[in-house]
């Protein structure tokens, strides 16, 4: 996690130094009603693995973090509120740890995490505008693989529940020039899922909580 976190900050801060100096931005935010800010991320997927109960073997689900692209947008109603939706999905190896039979792998599964947010801007700080957002998050899980692990016990199959739950974020646009900006943000999703193996032979009740740690540039139109 830490890795990532120090990934994303560094990137940051070589789009910043790699860019012209900036040009002092206008209004309080330098955003306007109607503005729409495109952004492309590097973000880093940091699932929180808070709490699990696993039926029959017990131990706790543990997913991997990963490294994915991310493009999102933002729809300015006034200078300081704006509406924002992410797209972007990513692959994490699920595994069980701490069960009667030690570490168990599980697989492997895809996760689309829409998420939409309610921004607020604040102004006054020149090319530097950093927000805080709040909204709601629904993760879908496809593209399941099952592990050797599994298969050796008899089972050959793992479903995952479509999990709801809300998100928040913070973290800054810094304009760079004309209509370009440079963009930090962390975001935390509260949502989990409901994982089943051999069709009900082990049940798996995840609080996954991803933190998303990114980093990446912007386009207002």
């Amino acid at each position: 996690m830490k890795a990532c976190m120090t990934a994303a900050g560094v990137a940051a801060l070589l789009l910043a130094s790699a860019l012209p100096a900036a040009a002092q931005v206008t209004g309080p935010t330098g955003f306007h009603a109607g503005d729409i800010l495109v952004r492309l991320r590097a973000d880093g997927v940091l699932p929180r693995n808070s709490s699990s109960d696993v039926s029959v073997i017990g131990g706790h689900v543990k997913a991997s973090d990963t490294v994915i692209p991310e493009i999102d947008l933002s729809y300015f109603f006034t200078p300081h509120i704006a509406v924002e939706a992410i797209a972007g999905t990513s692959r994490h190896n699920v595994e069980v740890t701490g069960s009667a039979l030690g570490t168990v792998k599980v697989g492997s599964v895809w996760v689309l995490p829409p998420t939409v947010t309610l921004q607020y801007h604040f102004g006054g700080m020149g090319d530097f505008v950093p927000y805080v957002g709040a909204g709601l998050s629904v993760l879908f899980y496809y593209g399941q693989s099952t592990a050797s692990d599994l298969k050796s016990l008899g089972l050959d199959s793992v479903t995952y529940r479509t999990g709801i739950g809300p998100a928040i974020e913070a973290g800054f646009d810094w304009h760079v020039q004309g209509r370009w900006y440079a963009n930090f943000v962390v975001k935390q999703i509260f949502a989990g899922t409901r994982a089943s193996v051999g069709h009900g032979t082990i049940v798996a009740h995840a609080a996954i909580n991803p933190t998303i740690v990114g980093a990446g540039i912007g386009y207002r139109f």
